[in-house]
């Protein structure tokens, strides 16, 4: 396919990592000291790289791209770290060793066990350190709405990512597979809706548990319109 991506000259890059810092796609990483573009199919084109770039390393070139899918080799790459973008795309882990009480009337399944920001599967970083030694929660963004205990009973202890296939463009199972391909973790839970578009989550978890390499613990959980577990 035909894309903008980046092109990093490595003659003039310093190391600084600014680029890599400024991606929250995971499109630039630092190799052996210098600025590289891990995977061209990551980058959205934005370019909040470019104005980061203290010696002008970077630009912007329409050429035609391979998407592949990511293997578990990642020796020699640093993870990345956000910049500040959008407000939006921040990473950010959510520490819950002292949940507040719950108010008067609150039950305990009224408490978020949200421990992460973004959710969005397009938006996490594949890289971000909340994954290491997750276990992994990949959720149709109804579930929470349909299933009235699903923070106590599916998220807690989880790092939670969610879509929707029917609204969201593109395949989760290449971003799917790099997750679990280049972090330690420890289980996938699946949780998706009846509806025949749902099956998009399920798919793309099954792919990239086969594309990943590694042997990891996986369950699929399917939730009913009315809010009924009909299959664990």
């Amino acid at each position: 396919m035909k894309k903008e991506v980046i092109t990093i000259d490595e003659s003039k890059c310093n190391g600084c990592g600014a680029c890599a810092a400024a991606c929250h796609m995971g499109a630039i990483g630092m190799v052996d000291g210098k600025a590289k573009v891990l995977r061209e199919d990551y980058c959205d084109g934005l370019g909040r790289c470019l104005p980061v770039c203290p010696t002008g390393a970077i630009s912007f070139e329409e050429r035609e791209i391979e998407i592949t899918v990511a293997t578990p080799h990642t020796e020699n790459i640093q993870p990345e770290t956000l910049a500040c973008g959008c407000p939006g795309t921040n990473s950010k882990t959510l520490k819950r060793e002292n949940p507040p009480e719950p108010a008067q009337g609150q039950t305990d399944a009224a408490q978020t066990q949200l421990q992460q920001w973004p959710v969005q599967i397009k938006l996490v970083p594949i890289n971000a350190p909340y994954f290491h030694n997750a276990n992994l929660l990949v959720a149709a963004d109804c579930a929470a709405y349909a299933y009235g205990n699903f923070h106590a009973e599916y998220m807690k202890n989880k790092i939670t990512i969610i879509g929707c296939p029917k609204l969201d463009e593109g395949d989760y199972a290449e971003k799917l597979t790099a997750i679990i391909a280049q972090n330690e973790i420890k289980s996938v839970t699946a949780v998706r809706m009846e509806v025949p578009c749902c099956s998009g989550i399920e798919n793309a978890v099954k792919t990239a548990l086969q594309n990943c390499g590694k042997m990891v613990p996986w369950q699929i959980v399917t939730i009913s319109t009315d809010g009924r577990i009909i299959k664990n």
